[in-house]
């Protein structure tokens, strides 16, 4: 049961089928006729005809079979083959990889009700003799790969595009309305692909089919894209409008690169992800703006740098070592680039790789394409895919020459080699260090102005690299620095080549509080600004790589009043995001201020806004003793919404300025989250909330108000702190529930069954009521009840629902469920129908997970270790992604090795978990993690005796339980909350050697400390070892041995005996020398005393860390003898 282990089985059982690799499934061999006739020589070719048929197929097709009454065309029944990367082998035999492309003849016979869609163009439909049956004839004349063919069947109601007849749009009968509002638009994308690459759509047709139960929500095939129904959405839903318009933009971008020009292997991947992603991203700018384009890679490079900080780098090509290395000044002689894998699966097949790690993988590789556009220029860039797609173009009308068709093949080589034939700019340095390496930069800037020479010095550290810490690596070439002074922005470009970088940077203005002038921005325009919290330097703030032409994080320096300007004054969307999220951290009134002025500024990007109304709700949780006025964000939106008769009834809805509608969706959003002195939400804030819910009208608005609504209800939610119960409390009923809770509850019940007669677009607002009510029950208001989110978990009911309501089971489970509700989720994993839920699912099961890694839990048993070995062994052998979210749900919960319920690795010492027999004995192990405790009675506090040296020490005192001294109890603990609880990985503290210290001196035998002692100076109870087993041999360390010395005198070494003068062999009578050896013995009596002080104070810090950190193996030193520093314990056991 070891992870390690079995990753490396894992990677070698899916080389052994990697096509790349020369492997496979079927084995088919040439007949020596073949050689005979020379066929293999002149490369004539063979033809081989495989019969196979399909039965109950587990993946690689999706039935979709909706209860009812009814024929299958009446009740929509429909099909489709789909799968988690090269997986067409699922539903028919090929060789499946992305580097073996061929032309196609397809043919499907259907009933006469349905329809097949399919790759290439529909040639013709034949009927058979009795007219109950068609067969579809389908042919690819472009040579594409095994993995590009799919196949959809299912009574589709058939959209012509009116403004482009090549695009054939597919739905399921009764939403060919919302699918003529979701693609009316879609036809200039066409346009201005064809416009930028310089080259005309590579196929004559293209075709869309919108189908139920699809996973993921976009699959790209050669003129063909299968979208989720949830796609779909009509004129009056705004908030999906902007990620639907994405996925369809990038599924037209994939089919120029991915489905015309593929990729040679999976460690190309990224060429065929990241240019699509740069691709949407140039229309993104052009249709929705420059600041949604920016923001958008921000948000993507953000969630990059989390990951690798959290899980490791990202390589995107592993195929190949990168050549050249660059090391940097200052920086330690380990070179952490060429590691060993840092994750927990192989990153060398697609096959076994995590599903959040390509999900990552492609935001990467979009930031990678992205850099190289900086690098060489967006229209040399351009012009490099254009001329792929010119060599895929010749390829393809070769048809009698499939060598030829190598072309439309790519790899990272070619790729490289192809940018410095257009440009001739050379990027194999660039490839290797941010293809072939993974990992992103971070830098820390600090900045000091010295006002006598007007220059600003910077520090650029690499701090976080030379350190090794997570995801992060060294970084050497240019920077660029962005300086705001009172005379305008100046850029300037820095080389980093050693870990710890220093700049000077010559200021061009001077400081100038007092003086009134407009200051110039980077936009040309000037403004006027508040100077007055500005020290004697003319910078205004700092910022570093503005362009984002790096993966990077950073960590900027800089005082609250720079963040406060560059919220107000900088133009770039990232700066001010920069700025909301360093606010956070400077709870002041001039923060409060900045932030109230950027949410009522309406020139600031929507998005900005609404991130500051979350951060100005943290930071007045921060000021409750300072804020003065209504909570915060009250006035701002009775100003813009309230009516103006009234202004705590809000004006009837109106979202067509679609800023607004967001803003109105973002603030009461926020104000939930609003605390008082007492931790618990204002009274007056669930009152206007409350308000809201009463007085909102949307009859005369063109577009539906279901996310603001249900942004209500998660508003609603948020103001739900913990109940205060009392002893004696009984059931939770509705008399006991407190008058706010009730009303919170009232809303949202009567929101939850008004969904159920009037369901609101995906049902957002039963979503945002299912997690309310578990907020609810999670803070003690409401009895915990898994049966309800369970039969709203079950198949048939929307898939938003049932996220939602296995969302809120995964929290019950993880916080107060038992084995069945966890049970009930991993049968849900193997055997649910729809292939979304059981991913989700197990991603939530992972963010969430129901113990901590090898914690002593309720639910960590062997039987869950044996389920889920099984499921990641032999039963998800046919479908990868769903096989590697069990490979990160078990590394969640055990870790790389053997889990601790197993053994784990106290079995390589001699340890074994509790209750498990050692080897060769009868008697179990002890459990340590079992919590005993004491009650140790107050006593009056008694100094401690000395004993005077040479006098018998007393014998050790044995300790009795007697009524009232000590009560030992023993109780039964189901949940072990402590934090010290061992892993797999750590071994008890009584078994690992002392350090050499005062404990490894010579032991005496001192009386033990009274109880008040030993519980004031060991800094807690004390707490006896446990028993040894039957036949185990006690371990003898050095610090756990006791020496005894003779019952009559003080320890040798201790205390000393001076000469008694008169002795035999004493030297005669020197006055001199007399007092000579006085001052000498005084100095050694006094650097003795010293000694023994620090001595005694080490033993007694020494001490009190043990009887802190772990159960007492060898009794307490903290209360030993005084006379001996080095004391040995005083209790026997």
């Amino acid at each position: 049961r070891d992870l390690e282990y079995y990753s490396e089985n894992h990677l070698s059982g899916c080389n052994l089928v990697d096509p790349d690799l020369n492997g496979g499934e079927i084995n088919i061999k040439v007949p020596s006729e073949a050689f005979n006739q020379n066929m293999i020589a002149e490369g004539k070719p063979l033809k081989v005809r495989v019969e196979f048929s399909l039965e109950d197929p587990k993946g690689g097709v999706q039935f979709v079979i909706p209860e009812g009454n009814g024929t299958l065309v009446e009740r929509s029944a429909h099909m489709f083959t789909f799968g988690h990367e090269n997986s067409a082998r699922l539903w028919f035999p090929c060789v499946d990889t992305t580097s073996e492309p061929c032309t196609w003849k397809l043919e499907f016979t259907v009933d006469e009700g349905m329809t097949a869609i399919s790759c290439g163009e529909l040639y013709d439909t034949v009927y058979t003799p009795d007219m109950r049956r068609k067969t579809f004839h389908y042919h690819v004349n472009t040579p594409t790969a095994a993995p590009n063919i799919a196949l959809a069947v299912g009574p589709f109601q058939i959209y012509v595009d009116p403004n482009m007849s090549e695009m054939i749009h597919f739905c399921l009968p009764h939403m060919l309305p919302v699918l003529k509002s979701t693609i009316r638009y879609q036809y200039e994308v066409f346009e201005y692909f064809e416009t930028i690459l310089g080259t005309q759509f590579p196929f004559t047709t293209y075709k869309q089919v919108f189908v139920d139960e699809l996973y993921p929500w976009v699959c790209s095939y050669s003129t063909l894209t299968l979208f989720n129904t949830n796609v779909l959405h009509p004129t009056a839903i705004i908030d999906v409008q902007y990620e639907t318009r994405k996925m369809l933009t990038e599924a037209i971008a994939t089919q120029f690169f991915g489905a015309y020009v593929s990729t040679e292997k999976w460690c190309d991947r990224w060429i065929k992800r990241g240019i699509p992603k740069y691709l949407m991203g140039l229309w993104v700018r052009k249709t929705f703006g420059n600041n949604e384009y920016r923001d958008m890679i921000h948000q993507a490079m953000y969630e990059v740098t989390s990951y690798e900080s959290k899980i490791g780098g990202i390589i995107l090509d592993s195929s190949q070592v990168p050549a050249s290395i660059v090391t940097i000044k200052g920086e330690s002689s380990k070179n952490p680039e060429i590691e060993t894998n840092a994750f927990c699966f192989p990153v060398k097949n697609l096959q076994t790789c995590s599903p959040e790690y390509l999900e990552i993988m492609d935001k990467k590789a979009h930031l990678v394409v992205r850099m190289l556009e900086h690098r060489l220029g967006q229209q040399q860039l351009l012009q490099v895919l254009n001329k792929l797609l010119a060599l895929a173009s010749n390829a393809r009308q070769a048809k009698c020459d499939p060598k030829l068709w190598s072309n439309m093949v790519w790899n990272t080589n070619t790729f490289t080699k192809s940018i410095f034939s257009v440009t001739g700019k050379d990027t194999s340095v660039f490839m290797d260090q941010w293809v072939r390496m993974g990992g992103h930069a971070k830098f820390q800037l600090k900045f000091v102005f010295n006002r006598k020479r007007n220059t600003v010095e910077l520090e650029i550290n690499q701090d976080a690299a030379d350190k090794y810490e997570t995801g992060v690596r060294k970084y050497v070439g240019p920077v660029r620095i962005a300086l705001q002074e009172l005379d305008g922005q100046f850029f300037h470009n820095f080389q980093v080549e050693s870990v710890n970088s220093k700049h000077d940077i010559t200021c061009h203005s001077k400081s100038r509080r007092n003086k009134k002038k407009k200051i110039p921005l980077v936009n040309n325009e000037e403004v006027d600004m508040d100077l007055s919290q500005m020290d004697d330097s003319p910078v205004l703030w700092i910022r570093l790589d503005p362009e984002m032409t790096l993966i990077r994080s950073l960590d900027i320096v800089q005082p609250d009043f720079q963040w406060q300007y560059q919220l107000r004054h900088e133009r770039d969307v990232t700066a001010q995001t920069e700025a909301v999220y360093a606010l956070e951290y400077f709870p002041s009134p001039t923060t409060r201020s900045a932030l109230e002025d950027t949410i009522k500024n309406g020139q600031c990007f929507y998005r900005v806004r609404c991130r500051a109304t979350t951060c100005i709700t943290e930071v007045a949780n921060k000021m409750i003793h300072q804020w003065e006025g209504p909570p915060a964000m009250m006035v701002i939106f009775k100003n813009m919404f309230g009516s103006f008769a009234a202004a705590h009834i809000i004006k009837q809805n109106d979202f067509s300025n679609l800023q607004n509608y967001f803003l109105q969706c973002a603030i009461p959003l926020a104000m939930g989250g609003l605390r008082n002195q007492h931790n618990i939400c204002p009274a007056e804030v669930l009152e206007f909330l409350l308000n809201l819910f009463k007085y909102n009208d949307n009859t005369k608005n063109s577009f539906s108000d279901n996310y603001y609504r249900a942004a209500l209800v998660t508003a609603l939610g948020k103001t739900v702190t913990p109940v205060v119960s009392m002893l004696g409390q009984g059931p939770i009923t509705s008399e006991s529930l407190a008058e706010d809770t009730k009303k919170v509850l009232e809303e949202i019940t009567r929101y939850l069954n008004m969904e159920k007669l009037l369901p609101c677009y995906r049902y957002t607002v039963t979503v945002a009521c299912l997690k309310a009510i578990r907020k609810l029950q999670k803070t003690g208001h409401l009895p915990p009840n898994p049966d309800f989110f369970k039969d709203y978990s079950q198949y048939g009911q929307y898939q938003d629902v049932r996220l939602a309501a296995l969302e809120c089971l995964v929290d019950y489970v993880s916080l107060e469920g038992q084995n069945s509700d966890l049970i009930y989720l991993i049968d849900m994993v193997e055997n649910d129908k729809d292939p979304l839920i059981r991913h989700k699912l197990c991603r939530m099961l992972i963010d969430n997970p129901p113990f901590n890694k090898n914690r002593d839990h309720r639910l960590n048993k062997k039987e869950l270790v044996e389920r889920i070995w099984s499921l990641i062994n032999s039963k998800f052998w046919y479908d990868s992604r769903l096989r590697c979210d069990m490979v990160d749900f078990y590394y969640t919960l055990y870790g790389r090795r053997k889990p601790f319920c197993l053994g784990g690795m106290l079995g390589d010492f001699g340890l074994l978990p509790p209750n498990q027999l050692m080897p060769g004995s009868q008697a179990p192990m002890p459990n340590w993690n079992k919590k005993t405790q004491f009650t140790i009675p107050k006593t009056e506090k008694k100094e401690i005796k000395k004993e005077p040296v040479g006098v018998t020490p007393t014998p050790p005192v044995q300790i009795k339980q007697e009524p009232g001294t000590f009560n030992i109890k023993q109780e039964k603990q189901d949940i072990d909350e402590r934090d010290n609880i061992m892993s797999s990985m750590e071994v008890p503290d009584f078994f690992m050697d002392t350090p050499p210290g005062p404990s490894s001196l010579p032991h005496h035998h001192a009386p033990p400390p009274p109880p008040s002692a030993m519980h004031q100076r060991g800094g807690g109870s004390f707490i006896p070892p446990p028993p040894l087993p039957h036949g185990f041999q006690p371990l003898h360390h050095q610090g756990l041995q006791v020496p005894h010395h003779h019952p009559l005198g003080p320890p040798a070494g201790l205390v000393g005996a001076a000469p008694v003068g008169g002795m035999v062999g004493e030297a005669p009578w020197d006055p001199e020398g007399a007092r000579k050896r006085k001052k000498e013995k005084k100095k050694k009596k006094k650097h003795k005393r010293h000694k023994d002080e620090r001595t005694e104070e080490l033993r007694q810090s020494a001490a009190g860390e043990e009887m802190g950190s772990r159960p007492s193996s060898a009794g307490s030193t903290s209360g030993s003898n005084p006379v001996s520093p080095a004391a040995g314990p005083g209790i026997e056991f």
